[in-house]
């Protein structure tokens, strides 16, 4: 089935978007100012809309002109990728897997995740961490393969997504012997009288921790509040404060950080979760991460 619009077209609008304008657009380009401006009427012709308009002395995208942006950076940033995809699978058998990984996922959980993975001979793993939301503009774009979150995607009629369970984990309480040995008696409303670290909001499961607090009438003395779940457990190993962390890990957590479990946080569950785009051909190694969660 043919096209109803010349990619080449589309090219010379995304650059027109990226630079701002048609005159810097067409040194860009090194072609004439009226060149491409006839290609970019060309493309709103064959569309059927008007992608750019007047504003001030320059031009802006309309509502049609941004939904063709998003489909632009999405098709020429593969192909700007493809001549290093092309080298690197000549020069060397490797299968990459991209993952994103969500800031406040316990970094021993995303072990435990990708460990169906790890195997594979040839893997190069490229694991970046950040932002939910910055992670799935990234995989939207095609630049991850997968992310990994505490949280399903959000619903967005502009970015098809699906969001696959990976498990829960209780959540418990944790610290050095000395701080496990404070808070001991009369557990757990002696969790108001030690100094207490936490994640900060932006994790879905502190929520929830605070709503556990409230239940039971606590007001918890927060010493510390951390981003990253690694830097909040290394200060708990430190001995600053008892923090929450999940069971899921609870052997690997007594091994790497030498704390002792102090209790239960009943009704506090963490769940874990690998967003990817709907596409038709799954990458191999994500589809054996969702296969080895089922």
């Amino acid at each position: 089935m043919s096209t109803p619009f010349n990619y080449k077209h589309l090219y010379y609008f995304w650059v027109v978007a990226k630079e701002g304008g048609i005159s810097r657009a067409a040194d860009k380009l090194d072609m004439a100012v009226q060149t491409v401006s006839a290609q970019v009427r060309e493309l709103e012709r064959s569309l059927g809309f008007a992608l750019l308009k007047p504003a001030g002395r320059g031009l802006v995208l309309t509502d049609a002109g941004l939904a063709a942006m998003q489909q632009a950076d999405q098709i020429f940033q593969l192909g700007e990728d493809l001549p290093a995809r092309v080298r690197d699978a000549v020069s060397a058998p490797t299968v990459r897997l991209a993952v994103g990984i969500s800031d406040g996922l316990p970094k021993l959980v995303v072990h435990r995740l990708l460990g169906p993975v790890i195997p594979e001979p040839h893997l190069r793993l490229l694991c970046n961490e950040g932002e939910f939301d910055e992670l799935l503009g990234d995989l939207a774009l095609h630049r991850l393969d997968v992310v990994l979150s505490d949280r399903p995607a959000p619903t967005n009629p502009n970015i098809k997504l699906y969001s696959h369970g990976m498990g829960s984990s209780a959540i418990a309480w944790y610290g050095t012997a000395n701080m496990v040995a404070a808070a001991g008696k009369n557990f757990p409303q002696s969790l108001a009288d030690v100094p207490m670290l936490l994640p900060t909001a932006h994790t879905a499961v502190r929520a929830r921790l605070d709503h556990w607090f409230e239940q039971r009438a606590i007001r918890p003395r927060v010493v510390g509040e951390f981003e990253d779940s690694a830097l909040l457990k290394t200060f708990g190993a430190s001995g600053m404060g008892i923090f929450p962390a999940a069971e899921w890990v609870h052997e690997d957590l007594l091994a790497h950080y030498a704390v002792q479990r102090l209790g239960a946080c009943e009704g506090v569950v963490e769940h874990f979760f690998a967003i990817g785009t709907e596409k038709k051909v799954q990458h191999p190694l994500v589809q054996r991460l969702l296969e080895a969660a089922l």
